[in-house]
């Protein structure tokens, strides 16, 4: 029997502000390349939709900064995401280790939405994360070359938060992309997922 005197989970349960930047780009010119960095480092398309590699990646770079929304996402529902035309997804290689990505979204109206985008964790301050992003834009831009079926890309966008790491709109900035919107929303405060539960502690 419940203690009727106890409100109910849902209005004790603890949440968080979440600042919300929404970005864009409107020309291939506005792109700003970032310097490549030294070392083995190659960023190559997964041209098969898989989503057991998508699904690893978006836990091991958005575990420890609380990517939870996918996390319920059944098989079925990634494989078709995966599968749209023109979705895509860039990974780098760092001496032939996963090191982050880059998930283009096809939108319509020739938008190209910058989906997910990061490095795992023992991978950021190696300035990878510029040449990354500058490496996946380029491929927004170009995506209808090899999509014949697709419209010229017009606009590359994206968001960002303030869950993601202290650089993330700094690189956004520099890569050339505007601010265009800016919304508060409310979340649930969840525990740090990792690419499983416990992996970074607390």
């Amino acid at each position: 029997m419940s203690n009727p005197a106890q409100p109910p989970a849902s209005e004790t349960m603890a949440t968080t502000e979440v600042t919300v930047w929404s970005l864009e780009q409107t020309s291939p010119a506005d792109l700003r390349p970032a310097a490549v960095p030294e070392g083995d480092l190659r960023i190559v398309r997964s041209e098969v939709p898989l989503p057991e590699f998508n699904r690893f990646l978006y836990t091991a770079v958005g575990g420890d900064i609380r990517w939870t929304d996918r996390l319920g996402m059944t098989y079925e529902q990634w494989r078709e995401e995966l599968e749209r035309p023109g979705a895509e997804t860039w990974v780098a290689y760092a001496n032939g280790t996963p090191a982050g990505y880059v998930q283009l979204d096809p939108q319509d109206d020739g938008a190209v939405e910058i989906l997910y985008f990061g490095l795992i964790p023992a991978f950021r301050g190696r300035r990878i994360g510029g040449h990354l992003l500058s490496y996946g834009v380029a491929r927004a831009w170009d995506l209808a070359e090899r999509w014949p079926d697709r419209p010229v890309t017009k606009r590359v966008w994206l968001h960002t938060c303030s869950k993601d790491g202290p650089y993330a709109m700094d690189n956004y900035l520099r890569r050339g992309f505007r601010l265009f919107d800016t919304k508060t929303e409310v979340e649930p405060d969840v525990a740090t997922p990792g690419p499983w539960p416990g992996a970074y502690g607390a």
